[in-house]
């Protein structure tokens, strides 16, 4: 009876510290010091709209946007439910033929330089939001023509846009897609 006494008095103490003090410590302190991060990173359009995350990808393909790296996520693209890439082999048929789907479709949207990887295969979790800094200029001159706008102005936005690699030596440079498509919303 003694050992059931200490077991049930260990499981509530241990419910109570790690199935709420804990949660509510690390909620308060992720409010306190990374809010945004913590509140989700929403983006929202200049009207006040949410748009989505700057941590999960969205699907664009009007010509007049710069489009996202493909989504491997069952559903829907971008599921954050699903999570998790095609597990598709190099060689097997079904990537190749997504692979040179998508190649001709950016081709035949105005690509002329040789196609960035990155625009034409999934992320290993199928939600990635940032493409390349060659995937962000190749772009240029079909939303450039879409919207009637200047390649130079998008090339420097385009350039604004560009995120360092983490602590100065990790990845590469990105661009947030959603971020890139809000800012070119205004421009002129």
């Amino acid at each position: 009876m003694k050992h059931i006494t200490t077991t049930l008095k260990l499981f509530a103490l241990l419910m109570v510290v790690v199935g709420f003090i804990y949660p509510v410590a690390v909620t308060v302190l992720a409010q306190l010091f990374f809010p945004e991060e913590a509140g989700g990173s929403l983006l929202y359009d200049s009207s006040g709209d949410l748009t989505g995350s700057a941590l999960i990808g969205q699907p664009f393909s009007d010509p007049k946007y710069f489009w996202s790296r493909p989504s491997a996520t069952s559903g829907y693209p971008y599921n954050p439910l699903a999570s998790g890439g095609s597990n598709l082999g190099p060689t097997n048929k079904d990537l190749i033929g997504q692979i040179s789907n998508r190649t001709e479709i950016l081709k035949s949207s105005g690509i002329r330089a040789p196609v960035p990887s990155d625009l034409v295969e999934a992320s290993a979790s199928g939600l990635d939001p940032h493409i390349s800094l060659e995937s962000g200029l190749v772009q240029i001159s079909r939303v450039a023509k879409a919207r009637n706008l200047d390649e130079e102005t998008l090339r420097k936005l385009v350039l604004e846009h560009v995120e360092e690699r983490q602590f100065g030596f990790l990845g590469e440079q990105r661009i947030n897609v959603l971020k890139l498509n809000l800012a070119l919303e205004n421009v002129k």
